[in-house]
């Protein structure tokens, strides 16, 4: 997006001035969901959308807080203790990340930040992962410069979102958004922090995101019961051998289960940790065909062992999938709504978007949105206009 343009944003709300401007992608998880908590490998993405943040200094200990994207602002005084507060809605997570920082002892000052995102809400891209790296670079970059440690970002905005927020989410999307490279993605295991960069070229491909516009409602009930029922599976493993997380497990060490519901919930885990280091080792080989199969075991894994598809992910992943000239699909993210992800060739990505739109409209009712999406760079700063 043009700078001119987000400045002009700028200046309908905080007035006329000299403005920074940084930016924060969204992220997609190409494979290997639900297992970044139990200790699997992750590999995601970051998008070329996200969100934008303008910037002004002030000359108080206020920080003025906005979104395009939303009605209201909120006002941070740096002189009171910071509180999360359900009425300020979004403005919880910047909040969290300006009371992180104050309490390591970097010097924060008033500030007049402008949000606008251009990632679809509800989607299951991360935005509230791209907000928290935002917030914590713009105040770590007026300290530091560019001499960020990206890592460290990632570890704190996913403490905000545990501590602060009180999701208990992984570090993934923190991870993904902070440290995100073009044409990449990053091998990362969730244990250790050991991450390495894949070059992600699909040759004659697109990667191809599926909105259902089915907004993403993974109740808390449920992503919290799903973490339960692995670490029950990781209990009775251990009653038999040694293993640190669930993902070091082997699938004959599924025998140990009884509980059906705990070993499907531990049969993903195991599995589709697996399918990660297959993914990674087929793409460096430049096997597209065969990287796209895994999505569609990880895509069947997730609706018959982990449970966390319904009806629109479903819809869309099959309605793709029946397209000729579409390699592999599978949803991505938490779930329950939300996006899936399709392989598609090139030359039949228009006929693939008319066709998979039509057909799962036909059946839900509802509009799907598509993105033809290019894995960009993560969280970095703009310039200055």
């Amino acid at each position: 997006m043009e700078l001119n343009v987000l400045k002009d944003m700028f200046i309908q709300e905080y007035g006329e001035g000299e403005v920074e401007v940084y930016f924060s992608p969204g992220r997609v998880n190409l494979i290997g969901e639900h297992i970044d908590y139990n200790g699997g490998y992750v590999f995601p993405g970051a998008l070329t959308i996200g969100i934008y943040g303008m910037v002004r200094e002030r000359e108080d200990n206020i920080i003025r807080l906005r979104s395009k994207n939303a009605s209201g602002e909120i006002i941070v005084n740096l002189q009171e203790d910071i509180r999360y507060d359900e009425k300020d809605d979004w403005g919880n997570y910047p909040k969290g990340v300006i009371k992180k920082i104050k309490e390591l002892g970097y010097n924060v000052n008033g500030l007049d930040i402008l949000f606008y995102s251009n990632l679809p809400d509800g989607a299951g891209l991360s935005s509230s992962a791209a907000i928290e790296v935002l917030t914590a670079y713009i105040l770590l970059h007026k300290n530091k410069g560019e001499d960020v440690d990206r890592v460290e970002i990632a570890k704190m905005c996913q403490e905000v979102e545990n501590k602060f927020v009180g999701v208990n989410c992984g570090i993934m999307d923190q991870f993904a958004v902070a440290l995100g490279r073009e044409n990449n993605a990053i091998l990362l295991d969730c244990a250790s922090l050991y991450y390495e960069y894949v070059p992600f070229d699909l040759k004659d491909a697109s990667l191809v995101i599926m909105n259902t516009n089915k907004r993403r409602e993974l109740s808390e009930s449920k992503y919290n019961e799903r973490r339960a029922e692995c670490d029950k599976a990781l209990e009775i493993i251990r009653t038999h051998r040694e293993v640190e997380n669930l993902c070091q497990a082997d699938v004959k060490d599924l025998d140990y289960i009884e509980d059906e519901v705990i070993k499907k919930r531990a049969r993903h885990a195991i599995t589709e940790n697996i399918r990660v280091k297959d993914a990674v080792r087929v793409l460096r080989e430049g096997d597209i065909e065969a990287f796209s199969k895994l999505l569609i075991e990880s895509h069947k894994s997730l609706k018959d062992d982990y449970e966390v598809t319904g009806l629109h992910l479903d819809t869309i992943v099959e309605e793709a999938l029946k397209v000729k000239g579409c390699l592999g699909a599978r949803m991505t993210g938490a779930g329950f709504g939300g996006c899936a992800i399709a392989v598609v060739k090139n030359e039949v990505v228009d006929e693939f978007i008319k066709e998979v739109s039509k057909n799962y409209k036909e059946k839900t009712g509802i509009e799907a949105a598509f993105y033809v999406s290019k894995i960009g760079d993560g969280v970095k700063y703009m310039g200055r206009c």
